[in-house]
């Protein structure tokens, strides 16, 4: 399967201004986005905690993470970043594709909008006694 990129714009919530934009690699496979730390810091994000991430070794690793505005395909969305080294690939994780109702097609490897976002029932079923 060939892989699938898309043009994000990473966002600094606090100032719209400061923003970096970058073609990002899809990864149905990993949870959250990923960025160069060295762009997060340009646009003034920095660290706001750790989170414990397994890698596609089996092997963990200890991660800084902040949150971010996340817009790509015309959608927007709020998501927890990962900081990676200078120079990585950047990623688009599930979490950011699904909050907006946005899916890889497997055959085409191309992103497709869903009729509607997925969204459980908003009322518990009532119990009859």
């Amino acid at each position: 399967m060939g892989a699938t990129h898309v043009t994000v714009r990473i966002s600094n919530p606090a100032n719209k201004k400061k923003y970096w934009e970058h073609l990002f690699l899809v990864d149905t496979g990993a949870i959250d986005c990923l960025v160069p730390r060295d762009n997060l810091e340009k646009i003034g994000l920095f660290p706001k905690g750790q989170r414990t991430y397994e890698l596609a070794d089996g092997s963990e690793i200890k991660m800084n993470i902040t949150t971010a505005d996340i817009e790509f395909m015309g959608e927007i969305t709020g998501g927890t970043i990962i900081f990676g080294e200078p120079g990585t690939e950047p990623i688009l994780g599930v979490t950011a594709l699904e909050s907006v109702g946005i899916d890889v097609d497997p055959r085409s490897q191309t992103l497709k909008r869903m009729p509607a976002t997925r969204l459980k029932k908003l009322m518990p079923k009532k119990i009859k006694l």
